[in-house]
């Protein structure tokens, strides 16, 4: 059996900031339409506090919520001690990690891709970050840019960043 491919999904500004507050500092339905696509019918990895502020398992896929807190029990997400253990359960040929930022730094060495939203806007009062992508480790194999928009307040790229082997 071979080992399924990881992927880092992230949205994060121009100066790395993935949350403020516990909440992403942004709402842009063009990137929630995408993580959508891209994650449907797949296993997803959080941890507790992302599990927090979406308020609910992701619809159609097999959620896995990392907490130190072993007697958390969630109704509809399978709770796993650490992220090792969180990998050994998911079932699937790919493994979506959804953060948030002390996930993201452990999972960052596993990672076989990075689907990453870059977000063109900075945010000062930010407290979560992603780690800054190496491009010794990361190639940048694909990059698809949007304009802000009505519903999109922020332009943005999609792109996929591949392990150097």
């Amino acid at each position: 059996m071979s080992m399924p491919e990881i992927l880092l999904i992230v949205a994060q500004s121009d100066n790395g900031a993935i949350g403020h507050q516990g909440a992403m500092p942004w709402h842009l339905p063009r990137d929630l339409k995408h993580f959508k696509a891209q994650t449907l019918g797949h296993p997803v990895i959080m941890g507790r506090k992302t599990y927090d502020s979406i308020g609910r398992a992701l619809p159609g896929r097999q959620n896995l919520v990392i907490s130190r807190n072993a007697a958390l029990a969630l109704p509809d997400a399978q709770t796993c001690p650490d992220l090792a253990t969180a990998i050994a359960r998911a079932r699937g040929d790919k493994i979506f990690i959804l953060g948030g930022a002390e996930i993201y730094r452990l999972a960052l060495p596993l990672a076989d891709t990075l689907l990453v939203t870059h977000v063109h806007t900075t945010v000062a009062q930010a407290d979560a970050f992603f780690p800054p992508i190496d491009p010794a480790i990361w190639q940048e194999t694909a990059c698809e840019t949007h304009a802000a928009d009505d519903a999109n307040r922020y332009p943005m790229c999609f792109c996929r960043y591949e392990r150097r082997r």
